[in-house]
């Protein structure tokens, strides 16, 4: 398999507190990888460093085989990394096509991809946004507002997707809706997908392989074909 996204010794501060130290990864092309572990222990500030919020204080990102460990948020977005930040992050005062055509920014400058509208794959997985089109972001549930905020990202055509806490806040049946359009993003459109899970259920309904963050590193990686979430509870559970 061809290597998508590969950490050498990637390490973050805030000011003078390390975050992250010498992580190493290797996301292989079209897999689906679950970053799992307690409150913490600096899953959301690795996905940050991944797409440029958080710098990085050494180290080596490589996506699709260029380094873009000095490029800027939003050329990481044009090569091609989408990200849902935990939270959601849409723009309230947004409608929900609105906010959708703000995911059409990061397909400014990118070779060989045409910046035609907002994709219809985008309202066949998410049918619910095509009948709260006119709504304001602000005024949905917080299950529509993650279908809204994967929509978006989904809009600039990513090759990776990043999640933070995708099911964080959201109903049982609206979390199952999420999960198969999630597998589909990936079967049909061939996206990578890395998400940070706590609810190991839907992490091993999803991912192939996982990896264990503690203190700051990865300490642990493997497959969940091979090891059951119960194996793995005692790494992450308080």
């Amino acid at each position: 398999m061809t290597t998508l996204l590969k950490l050498e010794k990637v390490s973050s501060a805030y000011g003078q507190s390390k975050v992250l130290w010498d992580v190493g990864m290797q996301i292989e092309q079209g897999s689906a990888v679950a970053l799992i572990g307690r409150n913490g222990v600096g899953k959301t500030t690795l996905l940050n460093t991944i797409v440029g919020v958080q710098k990085l204080t050494g180290g080596k990102i490589i996506f699709g085989g260029e380094d873009v460990s000095t490029a800027p948020a939003h050329g990481r977005a044009r090569a091609g990394i989408g990200y849902v930040p935990q939270g959601r992050h849409v723009f309230p005062q947004l409608s929900v096509m609105e906010n959708l055509t703000v995911g059409l920014a990061a397909l400014s400058g990118r070779k060989g991809l045409a910046q035609s509208g907002i994709a219809e794959h985008i309202f066949d997985l998410f049918p619910k946004l095509t009948q709260i089109h006119a709504r304001k972001a602000g005024l949905l549930s917080g299950g529509e507002q993650q279908q809204l905020a994967i929509g978006r990202a989904l809009a600039g055509q990513p090759r990776l997707l990043l999640l933070d806490e995708p099911t964080e806040g959201i109903q049982p049946s609206v979390v199952k809706q999420i999960e198969h359009a999630l597998r589909r993003i990936r079967t049909e459109l061939g996206v990578t997908i890395v998400i940070v899970e706590q609810y190991l259920d839907f992490a091993w309904s999803f991912a192939e392989r996982y990896h264990v963050m503690q203190r700051g590193k990865i300490v642990r990686e493997g497959s969940t074909r091979e090891e059951s979430a119960a194996e793995i509870a005692h790494l992450v559970n308080i």
